[in-house]
């Protein structure tokens, strides 16, 4: 599907579903993929970001494919997941990761990750306002010693103040599935839970019962910081606490993007090789 539009000087600028964009009104400072077109506003999804946006035409500049997004590279080149194989007497087994995402493709991509870290994940995609329906089959089901609770989420300022879940999008649903899935599972350290998404409401999410929530500072987060966190939790010892602080500098915003508790690890070591 071809979408035509002019730029500020009168020129056919030629849009097309699924191409790169940027915003002016915002500096340019996100690169959103063009999902749809209502009337004369452009619906626009994160390419990296957990963040679902529109804009109209004048206010779109496309992001040309040979354009380098420099920070991106780092990012994904800095999260690699350390592949080596240890070679010692000791056999391991990392924890087993469920993710449920309203997202399909930051779905897909969080599952590229895992594979990538050669970690037993499974994916669901469903959206958000559901997941509290069916959380509790899909545990008893996949088993997981990890669940992900995500997709899109956003504060609106306009609809109440930042301790308000009412003026999020989807905080709300995001609180009902981790209740659920507490009364699957009580236990922080039996079912390690990772929940939110772009400027979620963090202290509720946490107060719910998830070890690790989106926003503590209401910013966005990347498509993959939900798939990292838990990476980290797969890989990580289950007989000792984790390295919070290092765990979630490992994310794109840190601190400021995804806050924890601290909690023991999920991987068994054995022996003998």
């Amino acid at each position: 599907m071809i979408l035509f539009s002019y730029n500020l000087w009168g020129d056919i600028v030629e849009f097309e579903i699924g191409d790169l964009v940027t915003r002016n009104s915002y500096d340019n400072d996100v690169i959103f993929i063009i999902t749809d077109k209502v009337d004369n506003v452009y619906l626009l999804k994160g390419a990296n970001i957990r963040l679902c946006a529109d804009a109209l035409e004048e206010d779109l500049k496309k992001f040309e494919s040979d354009e380098e997004d420099r920070d991106e590279t780092e990012f994904i080149e800095r999260i690699k997941p350390d592949v080596d194989i240890k070679q010692d007497e000791f056999f391991y087994l990392p924890g087993k990761v469920l993710h449920i995402d309203g997202d399909t493709d930051y779905l897909n991509r969080c599952l590229d990750y895992y594979k990538e870290a050669n970690i037993m994940a499974m994916g669901i995609n469903e959206i958000e306002e559901n997941i509290h329906l069916h959380i509790k089959d899909w545990l008893a089901e996949y088993n997981p010693n990890i669940v992900i609770i995500t997709g899109h989420d956003a504060y609106y300022k306009k609809k109440g103040e930042i301790n308000d879940i009412s003026a999020y999008k989807n905080s709300h649903n995001f609180v009902k599935a981790i209740k659920e899935a507490r009364k699957y599972e009580n236990s922080h350290d039996r079912l390690i839970i990772i929940a939110g998404a772009c400027q979620s409401d963090f202290e509720e999410l946490i107060r719910a019962g998830a070890n690790f929530a989106s926003s503590p500072k209401r910013v966005n987060i990347h498509a993959l910081d939900p798939a990292i966190i838990a990476t980290k939790m797969s890989l990580s010892d289950v007989n000792h606490d984790i390295d919070l602080i290092n765990i979630l500098e490992d994310t794109k915003y840190g601190k400021k993007g995804i806050g924890g508790i601290k909690t023991k690890g999920t991987m068994y070591v054995g022996y003998p090789r």
